[in-house]
């Protein structure tokens, strides 16, 4: 017999029903030097298999420091594969990830600045020797890579020192970005990720930064113990053509 009680039992069992049929979306602590190529790549991702995944940006040496105090992430996506490393002596890694990509470093100059986007940063010594130079963003060394590949560089063009009263630091690459965009500072030490956005490279100018003046981006990822089997195809769907193909159209050199 269907009784009222059936009914009550139906129409909450439709009513969960679709809460457990929806995967919930893997959490990816991302380096802020992947926004926009990996915004597309999750897009991509969720147009071939029908599953989200949720996107954290930041510095990579503060999503270190939380996963090893248990933040609930699944996927690390570093821009230093040492905090990679660092997490899998830890205990806190399905194992010692996979390496990515290859990053670079650039130098952006906004629109009015007075300085010249010169990667050999000849320019950028003459304007601190002539006073054009008040401001100028790097990344936070001693957390973010790009940061402390910006530091490299400008301690191999000797300017480190001088260049000191003058810096504005970004919490994460992302940020400096924006300092070095806005017309808030003349310029920045950015990643070639973002100043390829089209968003970001139509403010501005931007030339590389020799490569062999600071130690490589070696960026690599790691699935979090005990991670969703959505995480691991996300993993996985990054080494995939298609993925790969959005990565290198940010300028990032596969591995």
């Amino acid at each position: 017999m269907f009784t009222r009680r059936h009914l009550l039992w139906t129409a909450g069992a439709a009513a969960v029903w679709p809460l457990h049929a929806q995967p919930v979306p893997p959490t990816v602590a991302a380096a802020s030097d992947l926004k926009f190529a990996l915004e597309n790549v999750a897009a991509l991702f969720e147009r071939e298999t029908g599953q989200r995944v949720r996107l954290v940006f930041g510095s990579s040496g503060n999503f270190y420091a939380q996963i090893l105090q248990g933040a609930p992430f699944h996927l690390f996506m570093s821009a230093d594969e040492a905090f990679v490393f660092k997490l899998a002596d830890a205990g806190k890694t399905l194992d010692r990830g996979r390496l990515y990509a290859h990053g670079r470093i650039v130098i952006f100059v906004p629109k009015g600045s007075p300085l010249r986007a010169d990667g050999q940063l000849r320019d950028l010594a003459a304007a601190l020797r002539d006073g054009r130079l008040s401001k100028f963003a790097i990344a936070n060394p001693e957390h973010a890579p790009y940061g402390a590949r910006a530091r490299e560089a400008l301690h191999h063009a000797g300017l480190w020192e001088a260049i000191q009263p003058h810096l504005v630091v970004g919490e994460n690459i992302a940020q400096t970005a924006q300092f070095a965009t806005s017309g808030s500072t003349q310029g920045g030490i950015i990643a070639l990720s973002l100043a390829l956005a089209p968003q970001v490279a139509a403010l501005g100018a931007f030339d590389l930064i020799p490569a062999t003046w600071h130690q490589p981006l070696a960026q690599r990822m790691v699935l979090i113990k005990d991670a969703p089997e959505a995480a691991q195809r996300f993993y996985d769907f990054i080494a995939t053509p298609g993925a790969q193909a959005i990565m290198t159209r940010f300028g990032f050199a596969m591995p």
